[in-house]
């Protein structure tokens, strides 16, 4: 049986959809300069990634210009959405709160993470709190 080839990105794939929605519309050697900053990489693996990224459709690749310029498909929010759809599916048993609960177990978050998350979980609720943080009336 042929192996099932996952759209999910990799986490090489994930390094270089970092870069392209950073820079925006990048050359391979653009991204391969970016990645190289930070840590031992080839020119010819970058390349290589981003050709089996433009087959699996994650980036697209302009051939009107030279040199060639790739960008990313999807925006970060969508990539992003799907990678924790399928971590929660296939680690937390389709369980949001499992997820939410492990990750904030795991690290402390600051104040204003914490000021961020109970904004969406009004939101979420359809509450709209005043400056003190009660329910407007």
């Amino acid at each position: 049986m042929p192996r099932h080839r996952s759209t999910l990105p990799t986490t090489s794939e994930l390094e270089i959809l970092r870069v392209m929605w950073t820079r925006g519309p990048s050359t391979v050697r653009q991204v391969y300069r970016t990645l190289a900053a930070d840590r031992e990489i080839g020119y010819s693996t970058v390349l290589k990634f981003m050709q089996i990224m433009t087959e699996k459709g994650t980036l697209l690749r302009d051939e009107s210009v030279r040199p060639q310029l790739y960008r990313a498909t999807k925006p970060r929010r969508e990539t992003q959405r799907v990678l924790v759809r399928d971590l929660i599916a296939r680690v937390f048993g389709g369980s949001s709160v499992s997820l939410v609960m492990q990750a904030l177990a795991d690290r402390k978050a600051s104040p204003e993470e914490r000021k961020q998350i109970r904004e969406l979980l009004d939101s979420l609720d359809g509450k709209d709190t005043g400056a003190q943080g009660r329910p407007a009336r």
